[in-house]
């Protein structure tokens, strides 16, 4: 097997030894990284020579957070993105019905809270315009569904039912359903119903949308949040089939039962697929968590109310989260939990602290996911637990802030998305897409997490521009920092020896030229295990 030799390149490693000139791939691996004349003897005179004609290459992205089935989902569906106006939204829907006759429903996606006046979506807004068909159309956050009244007969949701805990099936003044259900409502009383009308067909497909996608854009690894038995199986077929042409590190959803008996019994089944025989491009590392909702939805745990007045509870109690933490702790898993409010935080970073002194010193890397709205206390207790941090710069875009500073209020608002200080604290600090919730291209990510700018609309003020990280610092966290916090640092996330081939070659200089043509960066080559999966490139089993 004759090595590749890519040379005549500006390579960035997201290693100690950040730049070299060339690299040699032997089989799927690196043989080398570093300089041209040496990487030449190590190539042997064999080699197949690729010359990048002095591109940038990178380490493959590694999406810090995402939902990757539900991200192929997403793509089919009426996309109410930058919709902003409940007509807006009326006439996307419509169009979409129109176009798609035979569709049994209407699935969309993207609209925000702030769209709808008063932040309240009523199922009149869909009937008016679809009222033969159920419409499901999910908030851009996934933590809230908007129902017409099709859908809300589909799911058997009427005025008499009950919520459960940590959700909400909204009503009205007369107490009629709204159509609007969120959170653990969402979770159990609808989401169910979606899943009976997809097939194993439907989420293959979604799965190659995705992996596509992610291939066009860069993404070379994947940390799945609240992986399920359906999804998993989906990818178990692409990965049994040789297409699975992303790493995939799942953690398994654990979702709140009222018994510890049942949740516990959730987290058993995640140690089973752990100890699963694991591949190079599929694994269950562990479990997640939401102990709460989101600030658009004031469903965010706080410690003081919001600008409106109420206030919301964490979806877990720590005394219902730590014996979770603790069993998954116990047997090696990781735990990553969903904490955007302060009080959720402080609840997540308490179950981690049962977990330690009930098991005792070990090897850990828990997590928690978005920390939106911290106490700089909190910060310091996280990172001295070696809690890694895991945040989403699509969500601090200022094209979608307004109705998030407006509910929280300017003093809290001003310390969002703390990024640079977790790292001062010293914790790890991960980088993601959260996709569907936002767009999965990385390199407009990269362009917010360095100015604080919106890459929706660039024309905007930057949000909390000393936030800002620098753009090297920001490719690590979402190379290196991201692979090191699913326990795959040894498959890839930098640019090093005996690690996987995985990098892409970017169509220009993104250190050098101004940080705006970050927007307009193109992934001219996508490499997986020593394999060219973009441009896509006939045959070529891995």
């Amino acid at each position: 097997m004759p090595a590749h030799l890519y040379r005549h390149a500006r390579i960035f490693t997201s290693a100690p030894r950040p730049w070299a000139d060339a690299l040699v791939v032997v089989g799927d691996r690196l043989a080398y990284v570093g300089d041209e004349a040496t990487a030449a003897r190590v190539a042997g005179p064999d080699a197949l020579m690729h010359d990048l004609d002095g591109a940038t290459v990178l380490p493959g992205f590694v999406d810090g957070h995402a939902h990757v089935v539900g991200t192929g989902e997403a793509a089919a569906q009426v996309n109410l993105w930058g919709a902003n106006t409940v007509e807006e939204i009326q006439r996307r829907i419509r169009t979409w019905a129109e176009q798609n006759p035979d569709a049994p429903r209407v699935p969309a996606t993207g609209w925000k809270h702030g769209d709808i006046p008063g932040g309240t979506p009523d199922r009149g807004m869909l009937d008016a315009v679809v009222a033969d068909r159920p419409v499901y159309a999910q908030a851009y956050d996934f933590h809230s569904i908007w129902l017409n009244s099709a859908a809300l007969a589909e799911a058997g949701i009427d005025d008499t039912t009950a919520s459960p805990p940590g959700g909400t099936v909204h009503r009205d003044e007369r107490g009629a359903a709204t159509g609007l259900v969120d959170e653990t409502a969402m979770h159990q009383l609808v989401w169910p119903v979606l899943d009976r009308f997809a097939t194993d067909s439907d989420r293959d497909e979604a799965l190659a949308t995705v992996l596509t996608a992610y291939a066009e854009s860069g993404i070379v690894g994947s940390t799945d949040m609240a992986l399920g038995e359906d999804d998993y199986a989906a990818m178990r077929r692409a990965d049994a089939a040789g297409t699975l042409t992303t790493r995939i590190a799942g953690f398994w959803r654990v979702q709140p039962t009222g018994d510890e008996t049942g949740n516990l019994a959730q987290v058993a089944r995640a140690v089973e697929l752990a100890t699963h025989a694991s591949t190079p491009y599929l694994r269950v590392t562990g479990i997640k968590v939401m102990v709460d909702g989101t600030v658009d939805g004031c469903t965010a745990s706080l410690g003081e109310p919001y600008t409106n007045g109420t206030k919301a509870d964490p979806i877990w109690s720590l005394a219902e989260l730590a014996p979770v933490v603790a069993a998954a702790d116990a047997a090696g898993l990781q735990v990553a939990m969903h904490a955007i409010g302060d009080e959720a935080t402080r609840v997540a970073i308490g179950a981690v602290e049962q977990a330690v002194a009930l098991n005792g010193p070990k090897e850990r890397r828990h997590r928690i996911e978005h920390l939106e709205v911290v106490d700089a206390a909190d910060i310091d207790r996280l990172a001295a637990l070696g809690i890694t941090a895991s945040m989403q710069p699509v969500h601090a875009d200022p094209a979608i802030q307004e109705n998030w500073r407006r509910v929280l209020g300017d003093e809290r608002a001003d310390r969002g998305f703390p990024w640079p200080e977790m790292t001062d604290a010293g914790a790890t600090l991960v980088l993601g897409t959260d996709s569907p919730t936002s767009p999965h291209a990385p390199l407009p990510n990269m362009f917010i997490a360095a100015t604080r700018r919106s890459a929706l609309d660039p024309s905007l003020p930057a949000n909390i521009p000393h936030y800002a990280l620098p753009l090297a610092d920001a490719i690590v966290h979402a190379t290196r920092d991201a692979a090191w916090a699913s326990r795959s640092e040894h498959l890839h996330g930098r640019l090093a020896e005996g690690l996987y081939a995985d990098f892409i070659v970017l169509d220009r200089d993104i250190f050098a030229r101004p940080v705006e043509e970050l927007l307009e960066t193109r992934v001219l080559r996508t490499v997986v295990g020593g394999r060219v999966v973009h441009p896509a490139q006939p045959g070529g089993d891995r």
